[in-house]
Parts: C-alpha cells; sequence; structure tokens
C-alpha cells in the first residue's frame, strides 16, 4: 500500500495510511511523516517540534495552519497520532490496516486517526478563503501529556495564531455515531499518601509505632467523605483508594513506613487545588503526608451557540439528536480550553484500547460531512 497520498484520496484511504504508521505513544517520525503528506498539498503551513527530556519526553508534535483573508475567523481541529500499545491476538496486524466487511481494522481505527483521516478529508475541499483552519496534533496523549498538547499551545500563543472554536476528535459516540459529544470534562487528582512510624517486633508493640493502623485511620475518613451530589451538567465527585504498600515480607515486623494512592475525579465545583488541600489536612491528622498531581481541572463550554452548531450538522446527516455529556475520563480538552471554547466529538468509542479496534466505514465517510458542516458553520460565524 503506498502513503503518498494525494489531497483526492478517501477518508478510507487516509486512515489506512496513518494506521499502517506504529505510533505507541509517544508517536513520533514516521505518522507525522504520513499526516504532513496529507495536509502540504492542501496548502497548510507546517510546524513539527519535539519538546520535553525524558522521562515523560520527548515527545513530536505538530501544528498546521492555512490562512484565510485577514480577520477571518479561525477553526482548530485538535487531536492525537499516538495510540496505546496493541497487545496480542489481534485477527489480522494491530498496524496493518484490513477492510472486513463494512469495517476498518487496525490500532487508532477510532482513538483516534479514523477522526484526523476524516478532519483532513473535511478540509480537502474547503476553499482557503472561507477562513483559516488550524491542526493540533500531539504525538502524546495516551501518555504523561506534559509536553504535547500543552507545548503546541505555547507555540500556537507565540505565532498569534488562536482559534476562535476548537473542535477535538475524541470518539465520544456510544452506540450510534452522534448520540454524544462532550461539552467539558471532570478535573482529576491523584495523591500520593505516606505515613512514617517505628519498626519493630510485633511481640513488643509499646516498642514500635505502627504506621499501617494510621493509614487506615486516614483512608477511612477519606473514603467517607461525601465529596459532592453533582450539578446540572456533571455527575458528583469521586474519591478512589487506587493502591495500598507497605512493603513488609516480614511476619513478625511491624513496618517502619506504610503508603497508599487516592485518585479524585471532580466536578466545576472544585479545583484540584482546593481538593488537594482538604487530603492534607485530613493525612496530617493522622500523622501522614500527602503530595498531590493535578492532572487537570474540570471545565465546560457552556451549552449555547457552539454545541449547537455541532448537534445541527450532527442531525443533518445521522438524524440523531446528540447528548451534551462531561462523562469519563480526562482528554487534551483540558488544556486546549485555555485556548478557546472547546468540545469533543468523534467515532463509536465501543472498540477504543481493545483488541480488534476497528471503525465503520460509513462513520468514518459520515464524519466527514459533519466537520465538514462544522468547519463551514464556524468560519461562517453560525451562532
Amino acid at each position: 500500500m503506498s502513503h503518498s497520498l494525494s489531497s483526492t484520496a478517501g477518508v478510507v484511504e487516509l486512515a489506512e495510511a496513518l494506521i499502517a504508521c506504529p505510533s505507541v505513544t509517544p508517536a513520533t517520525g514516521a505518522v507525522f511523516d504520513c499526516l504532513e503528506r496529507q495536509l502540504a498539498p492542501l496548502g497548510f503551513e507546517i510546524t513539527r517540534f519535539v519538546a520535553g527530556e525524558a522521562p515523560d519526553g520527548p515527545v513530536e508534535n505538530l501544528f498546521a495552519v492555512r490562512r484565510g483573508r485577514a480577520g477571518s475567523r479561525h477553526f482548530a481541529f485538535a487531536g492525537h497520532l499516538d495510540v496505546v500499545p496493541p497487545g496480542e491476538g489481534w485477527t489480522s496486524g494491530a498496524f496493518e490496516p484490513e477492510r472486513r466487511g463494512e469495517l476498518l481494522y487496525g490500532r487508532g481505527a477510532v482513538d483516534m486517526k479514523g477522526s484526523i483521516a476524516a478532519m483532513v478529508a473535511a478540509v480537502a475541499d474547503l476553499p482557503a478563503e472561507a477562513g483559516t483552519v488550524s491542526f493540533v496534533i500531539t504525538g502524546d496523549e495516551e501518555g504523561p501529556a506534559r509536553f504535547g498538547t500543552l507545548a503546541l499551545i505555547g507555540i500556537m500563543r507565540e505565532k498569534g495564531e488562536i482559534p476562535d472554536l476548537c473542535l477535538v476528535g475524541e470518539p465520544t459516540s456510544v452506540h450510534r455515531l452522534g448520540d454524544m459529544m462532550k461539552v467539558g470534562r471532570r478535573g482529576s487528582v491523584n495523591i500520593w499518601l505516606e505515613v512514617e512510624g517505628v519498626q519493630g517486633h510485633v511481640a513488643y508493640p509499646h516498642l514500635a509505632d505502627n504506621p499501617i493502623s494510621k493509614l487506615v485511620a486516614m483512608l477511612a475518613e477519606l473514603n467517607a467523605l461525601a465529596l459532592d451530589d453533582g450539578t446540572d451538567w456533571f455527575q458528583a465527585s469521586n474519591l478512589e483508594v487506587t493502591d495500598i504498600s507497605c512493603g513488609n515480607p516480614a511476619t513478625n515486623v511491624i513496618p517502619a513506613k506504610a503508603s497508599a494512592r487516592i485518585s479524585i475525579r471532580f466536578n466545576d465545583l472544585h479545583t484540584g487545588e482546593e481538593l488537594s488541600r482538604r487530603v492534607e489536612e485530613i493525612a496530617g491528622r493522622h500523622g501522614g503526608s500527602a503530595r498531590a498531581v493535578i492532572s487537570g481541572e474540570a471545565f465546560l463550554t457552556q451549552p449555547g451557540g457552539f454545541s449547537d452548531m455541532l448537534a445541527a450538522a450532527i442531525r443533518a446527516e445521522t438524524g440523531i439528536e446528540p447528548e451534551l455529556s462531561t462523562s469519563g475520563g480526562t482528554s487534551d480538552a483540558r488544556f486546549l480550553k485555555d485556548l478557546s471554547p472547546v468540545i469533543e466529538f468523534g467515532l463509536c468509542n465501543a472498540t477504543m484500547h481493545k483488541r480488534d479496534e476497528a471503525v465503520a466505514i460509513a462513520d468514518l465517510e459520515a464524519l466527514v460531512r459533519i466537520y465538514r458542516r462544522v468547519a463551514e458553520a464556524a468560519l461562517q460565524g453560525a451562532q
């Protein structure tokens, strides 16, 4: 299969070319070459760069822009070329795209090389004078995401290329293409807890200080927290214990240290910093410490002009009225919301991260038409 594609290539061929480039996170090299070959004939100015150092870098990123007339509106497509490891047991090669019946198989088919192919196909015949269009594409969304979209936002600010609206192509549809878009996401914070004790023989507890007892009490208090009851647009925040450890191989020794980890997914009633302080206070009362890493804050793109525009495009092509949701995990929209209003919409997510990931070819073709309608409406300034 040749991957030197012209601007007239269909969306399936575009998707196949991207899938055929192995790009387990962090993606680099060939898959970016492939996307550049797809965008360059369409008149896009392409900036590729590598950011960050080990252990979370280096990461390759791509920003492509085709400018419209001075003062025209700017619509951005955003996404990622990296994929999760394919694992074993695929019917065909994970990076050997294969059409079987009405489906296209391959790692990234839905998450999210298929969506990126649909974005490219959507703008292939969109005249440059319609307005400014850009692609914000990272090689590290599935990984730490420290040097991906955040670095791209920095480049866009330096260039003064700030979009009016941004659409992220994450696979948001659940049962049928078009049944759900994401207008926000909950925030995420992971917190590492630690309690220091005094090691000793279990037969002489008065000569030791058992950190596990303190940790258990700490976790009981944290686990009992009722953070909120949810809001009109968000489900209730939840705190989950995700790891407990003391690394003690001996049956007759009180350990010197015990640790745990919790994860909190929170709505816009909270901030990561506020929750971190709250956990730190509880940890301190039980003689422990807390170290928080905030992955992202909760955000909501207020339903209205942008979501109405996208819903109209979905209805026109599928006849479906999409649900506006904030469910699921985090995505790079948590960074892009600082740049412009952002909504996520893409393919059905049933097979993402699974063996034999596959997309319906009809869905790919419909997604092109939806993305084209949205881009046209956004550049016209429709509200």
